[in-house]
Order: C-alpha cells, then structure tokens, then sequence
C-alpha cells in the first residue's frame, strides 16, 4: 500500500488592459488576484492491482487528478500504460501483432477475452469497438505496465459496450495483478468495474471518497460487506 498526496492549486491574475477595466466596473466584477485550490492535500491509498473510478462534473478536476497519480506512479519506477495511446495496426491480423510466438501471442489474445480463432486472423479495423478495446488490454498486458490508465473512459461508447468493456477491463487486470485508474463523467460503469477506491470530484476541493475492500474484523466477529452491498450504499448516499 502507497500513499499518494495530490495538493493542486492555481494562481489567477486578470490583465487590466482599458477595456478590461471597463467591464469590470460596468458589470461590477471583482479584478483581485485569486487562488483556486483543486486538490488540498489530498491523501490516497492505493494497492498495487487496485481500480481506482473518479467521476465528476466536466471541468472538475477529473483528468488533472488522473494524470497526477499516474505521474506520481510512474517517478516511483512503476510502468504506465495508457490505454488510449496504444498503438495498433488497423490492417494487420491480430495474431500477427502481438508475442513472441503464435502460441504467446493465443495466450495473450486468450488473457484479454478474445478466445475465439477466428478473431485472431482478423484485422482490428474488422473487429466491434469492444474486441479492439480488448485487443489494446492484450497489447498493455504485453507491455508488462503496472498501472493502465484511461481519461474519458468509454465517452463516445454506446452504454451496453461501455459496461461490456468495462467488465473485461478489471477482469482482465485483475488477473494480471495491474492497477487500473479511469475518469469518466459517466455513472453507470461502477458496478461493472467493481472499483476499489471509488472518487467524485465536484467543484473546488470538494470530493467524496469511498474505499471497498474485502477486508473483515473476525475478531470482532463483524461480515464484510460484499461489492454489491457497497455499491446499493453508493446509491443511497449519492
């Protein structure tokens, strides 16, 4: 377990050309240096193998946090992949673009969900949104990377490919023990990426945090709570 500390803040100042001034006093706007805090001493804990789900308002802060901790990760020695930036031929069959071997590149194909043969002398520019996204899971697990990363994650998806891919992506690096951070605006991906630290950003500082694990107190003869109680809890509080 490492803990990751994000403090991020902007310093604004408003040139005061004529004009500038002009509107400031016509519409009564204030002209005065500001500081905008987006991250005020943030502490994260974060587990390799862990899947990290920040959502919130589009301009909230999502993205920055996301690059953060994935910056962080990576001056740590750790490899980041991001998952929108792998590169793929869209003309060459999969088989032929991926391992060592035919038999690594069937095990890594297999690993990612894309068992079937017949995909595996398909070009990805023949294959559904979801069986390249899949395909790009193989490419990251080849890459060995510890933390996978993705920013707008599944915006320009339709919602049932989104949750499909979605479910395949912890899965898939769940088996292979790597950390997983997306941002989305979107809500409905949670119970599909089963997160293990679950983020909303909303304006300013303001956040809400909330961590699942399976962790139990047998001493204390207390039940774990299960993903999907977590995730009726989420609802309720949302």
């Amino acid at each position: 377990m490492t803990t990751y500390t994000i403090d991020k803040r902007f310093h604004t100042r408003v040139a005061r050309s004529q004009r500038v001034v002009e509107v400031a006093e016509a519409f009564g706007l204030g002209l005065d240096d500001k500081e905008f805090v987006i991250f005020d001493d943030l502490k994260l804990d974060v587990a390799q193998g862990d899947v990290i789900y920040i959502t919130g308002q589009s301009g909230s802060g999502k993205s920055l946090l996301l690059r953060e901790l994935s910056a962080q990760m990576a001056r740590e020695g750790q490899k980041v992949a991001n998952l929108d930036e792998v590169a793929i031929d869209p003309d060459v069959p999969l088989i032929d673009q991926i391992g060592t071997s035919t038999n690594d590149a069937i095990r890594l194909l297999s690993i990612a969900g894309l068992n079937d043969a017949y995909l595996f002398i398909r070009k990805p520019g023949e294959l559904s949104d979801g069986q390249r996204y899949r395909f790009k899971l193989a490419k990251a697990i080849e890459s060995e990377a510890d933390v996978w990363v993705a920013d707008e994650f599944m915006a320009v998806l339709d919602r049932t490919a989104a949750k499909v891919i979605a479910y395949a992506l912890q899965k898939t690096a769940r088996k292979v023990n790597a950390t997983v951070i997306v941002a989305t605006t979107h809500l409905d991906l949670v119970e599909d990426l089963q997160p293990s630290l679950y983020i909303e950003k909303r304006y300013r500082e303001k956040l809400r945090i909330e961590a699942f694990t399976a962790l139990s107190d047998a001493s204390e003869g207390h039940r774990a709570m299960t993903r999907d109680e977590a995730y009726e809890l989420l609802k309720r509080m949302a």
